[in-house]
């Protein structure tokens, strides 16, 4: 356990890497750290596949040869939402964001996406990460700010806290919409559909998607007590069978000498991924593919459990991640 702290991650790392004879890490769900662990992979030429870190900065300026960034990330999450709300007239922005490098990532991708948009950003507060609980202060200044949209730059437990607060505090009632910028099924879960409903997010996957998706939620709901999968799990999944794959491909000798051959072979040729579709690994190392647009069902409109959102529109891998050359990457300049 990482307890969300970079430098624990790169404590466990440098012992896997150094001591365990580790070849791969995966999952990562703190930016900071995976930006850490991905220098470590390239200078050691082992890999790393980040499914839960989001920053858009590990396929930038923070590229390497030896790592991948599978899923989500701050460029390709806010992206659809943001323009589908600006397209409904939130025109005006103020974010709650998180404090450290994952939030203001988010903020800083979500703020372009206005500003290019035609909208314009009125403001923002931090809250400490980790820690906050109560978003009260914060919910208070953006409500009098006086923006049509209130921009969650933050995840997990501090979405869930915001958008729980900010329906006990009437915000949708005195007509700001909230806009959860990375927001995955088991915050939805979290929220409940009472506060969640009608919220836009953008996701890779969900499980009732079609029926590839469907046979996958439910093997996983089988061993998770019911729950169904999130696009972090299911692309946890993805990354090990893929990287499996390619280590047979290639020979498990090879794969273990050199992580760089096992992302070559990753490169390629496109990947038929049985829950993502379509995949191709980039020279950024931003595994690029098909994501959705999704709104949160209302209470009358949901069938049971985990039946919450509501496939709005399909964005292309070609358009769904920034493109290549935006990034910063110095691999893509070389």
């Amino acid at each position: 356990d990482m307890q969300d702290k970079p430098n624990t991650a790169v404590g466990i790392a440098t012992d896997w890497l150094d001591n365990q004879g580790v070849d791969l890490i995966t999952d990562l769900p703190l930016s900071s750290a995976a930006l850490a662990v991905g220098h470590m992979v390239d200078q050691r030429d082992k890999l790393a596949i980040f499914t839960g870190a989001a920053s858009a900065q590990i396929t930038g300026t923070g590229c390497g040869p030896n790592h991948l960034h599978w899923v989500l990330d701050t460029w390709a999450m806010p992206h659809a939402t943001v323009n589908a709300i600006l397209k409904e007239g939130g025109k005006t922005w103020y974010f709650i964001t998180a404090d450290y490098t994952f939030g203001h990532s988010l903020q800083a991708d979500s703020a372009r996406f206005v500003e290019a948009g035609g909208g314009k950003v009125l403001g923002q507060t931090m809250t400490p990460f980790p820690g906050t609980t109560d978003f009260s202060a914060a919910l208070v200044q953006a409500r009098a700010s006086g923006a049509n949209v209130i921009g969650l730059a933050n995840g997990g437990a501090d979405t869930v806290n915001c958008i729980k607060q900010a329906a006990e505090f009437g915000i949708a009632r005195g007509g700001q919409k909230v806009a959860a910028l990375l927001m995955l099924l088991p915050d939805v879960d979290g929220v409940g559909l009472q506060a969640a409903q009608g919220v836009l997010l953008t996701d890779a996957f969900y499980w009732d998607l079609n029926d590839n998706t469907r046979a996958f939620g439910q093997r996983f709901a089988k061993r998770m007590g019911g729950a169904m999968p999130s696009s972090d799990q299911a692309g946890q999944y993805s990354a090990i069978t893929n990287y499996l794959n390619a280590a047979k491909a290639i020979g498990v000798d090879r794969a273990k000498a050199s992580g760089r051959a096992v992302v070559a072979e990753m490169r390629a040729k496109p990947i038929d991924d049985k829950l993502f579709g379509e995949m191709r690994v980039r020279a950024d190392g931003r595994v690029v593919h098909d994501m959705y647009l999704f709104q949160v069902k209302t209470p009358s409109e949901s069938k049971g459990p985990w039946d919450l959102l509501i496939p709005r529109r399909t964005i292309p891998a070609d358009q769904a991640f920034r493109p290549l050359e935006a990034g910063g990457c110095p691999l893509v300049k070389s």
